[in-house]
C-alpha cells in the first residue's frame, strides 16, 4: 500500500495547483483504502507481483474518490472521516471540477496496462456506478422502494467498484475464467455486505468514531434496509412516522425513527442480510489458492460485521 500512495502522489501532480490541493485533502483525509487492497489481496492470492499492480490500485482509489467528491456535493454533506468535505473546504464548483480530472486521470492511467480487457471492466463499472448514482437520486424521499430496489442501488453505486477491483486483480494475474469469476464474486459480495453495514451505522453509529453525522441518510431521503425492514415490522402509524420522515428529510424526526427501527428489529435484519453477503464473499474466497492472501480476504469478510466506521 506504500507503493500504492507513491503512485497515488505521483499522479495527483498538476499544473493547476488547485487540482493538486483539492486532490490531496480528500485523499489524505485517510479512508479505508479498501478497493485498491482488494486488487493486491487477489493479486496475491494468484500469485502476480508485476508493478503494475500498483498502477491499477491507484486506478480504483482515484475512480472511488471521484465518486466521493461528486457525492459530497449531491448529498450537501458537511463532513467525512471527521474532517469538513472538499465541498465545504473548496466549495461546490471545484469539488465537481477536481472529481472530473480524477476520473480523466484514472483513465490515462489504464492505458499504461495496455489491456483492453481491464480497460473494458473499469469503463463499464464506471458506467454502472455512474448509473447507480442517477437511480439512487431518482429515488429519494421515495417511502416506496422495496429491498429490490435498494440492492440493485448499492450493487451498481458501491459493490460494481469493489467487484471490479477484485476482477482486475484476476486479469492482471492472468487467471482462469473461473478465478477471476470468484475473485469477482467475493468483491460483489464484500461490497454489499459493506454497504448495508454503513446503512446501518447511520442509525446506531458514534458521529465521533464515524466521521460523519448520524442521520445523514436520513436528511437526504434515502430509503436504506433498516427503514425498509421497520416500515415492513412496524405498526401502521410507526409505518407512517418512517414514511414521513423519509419525504420530508426531516432529522427532528431522528430519535423517533431510530426508537421505532430498534423496536421493530430492523438492525437485526440488516445484520442478517449483511451476514449473508459476507458468507457468499468467504464461499468465493475459498475457491481460490490457499495461502495468506486468502486467509485474509476470508478475514477481511469475517471482520467487515464488526466495524464502527
Amino acid at each position: 500500500m506504500l507503493q500504492v500512495d507513491e503512485v497515488i502522489a505521483r499522479r495527483l501532480d498538476s499544473g493547476v495547483p488547485l487540482v493538486g490541493s483539492v486532490s490531496r485533502y480528500i485523499i489524505s483525509a485517510g479512508g479505508k483504502r479498501l478497493r485498491p487492497v482488494l486488487l493486491l489481496l487477489c493479486c496475491g492470492a494468484l500469485g502476480f507481483k508485476g508493478e503494475q499492480r500498483f498502477n491499477m490500485a491507484a486506478v480504483v482509489e482515484f475512480i472511488h474518490t471521484a465518486t466521493l467528491l461528486h457525492d459530497d456535493v449531491v448529498d450537501d454533506s458537511a463532513m467525512r472521516r471527521g474532517s469538513p468535505t472538499a465541498n465545504a473546504k473548496f466549495g461546490n464548483p471545484a469539488s465537481v471540477l477536481v472529481g472530473d480530472f480524477l476520473y480523466s486521470r484514472a483513465f490515462q492511467m489504464m492505458v499504461d496496462s495496455q489491456s483492453m480487457r481491464i480497460m473494458e471492466v473499469l469503463a463499464n463499472a464506471t458506467n454502472i456506478i455512474a448509473e447507480g448514482e442517477v437511480l439512487q437520486l431518482m429515488n429519494m424521499h421515495n417511502a416506496g422502494l422495496d429491498e429490490t430496489g435498494y440492492l440493485q442501488v448499492i450493487r451498481s453505486k458501491t459493490a460494481k467498484l469493489f467487484e471490479a477491483s477484485a476482477r482486475v486483480g484476476a486479469i492482471l494475474s492472468a487467471a482462469s475464467p473461473e478465478m477471476e469469476a470468484a475473485c469477482a464474486d467475493y468483491g460483489q459480495a464484500l461490497g454489499t455486505a459493506f454497504q448495508v453495514i454503513d446503512d446501518v451505522l447511520d442509525y446506531t453509529g458514534d458521529a465521533a468514531v464515524m466521521g460523519k453525522n448520524l442521520g445523514d441518510d436520513l436528511r437526504e431521503g434515502k430509503t436504506t434496509l433498516p427503514l425498509i425492514a421497520a416500515m415492513q415490522r412496524g405498526t401502521p402509524s410507526e409505518r407512517e412516522a418512517i414514511q414521513q420522515a423519509i419525504e420530508t428529510g426531516d432529522v427532528a424526526m431522528l430519535d423517533t425513527v431510530i426508537a421505532i427501527v430498534k423496536k421493530t428489529g430492523a438492525l437485526d435484519i440488516a445484520r442478517l442480510a449483511a451476514q449473508a453477503e459476507a458468507k457468499r464473499a468467504i464461499d468465493a474466497a475459498m475457491h481460490l489458492p490457499d495461502g495468506p492472501h486468502r486467509e485474509c480476504l476470508v478475514h477481511l469478510a469475517s471482520q467487515l460485521l464488526d466495524r464502527n466506521h
